[in-house]
């Protein structure tokens, strides 16, 4: 997790930064590009950690799936440089 200090000067504020910035798991699942399954075996494999887990869901801060995000483009180019040139 990022591990930023947030600080909030009234409710509205508070309101607008949780619909910007926290996802849903189905949320996460399509900034990602994954599967169900491949969610969850990234929170299991603790690449990826929700910071709260409520009845059937898991909310993750937008940074944390973005840092992901990028760390998966990363790996895809280093060790897969040429998937992206098949015609």
């Amino acid at each position: 997790m990022a591990g930023n200090k947030y600080c909030f000067k009234d409710t509205q504020e508070l309101k607008d930064f949780l619909e910007k910035e926290v996802l849903t798991s189905s949320e996460t699942i399509e900034l990602l590009g994954v599967s169900r399954q491949t969610l969850h075996s990234l929170v299991k494999r603790e690449k990826l950690i929700p910071f709260k887990v409520v009845s059937r869901d898991k909310l993750f801060l937008r940074e944390d799936v973005e840092i992901r995000k990028n760390e998966s483009e990363s790996l895809k180019t280093k060790y897969r440089p040429y998937d992206g040139d098949v015609e």
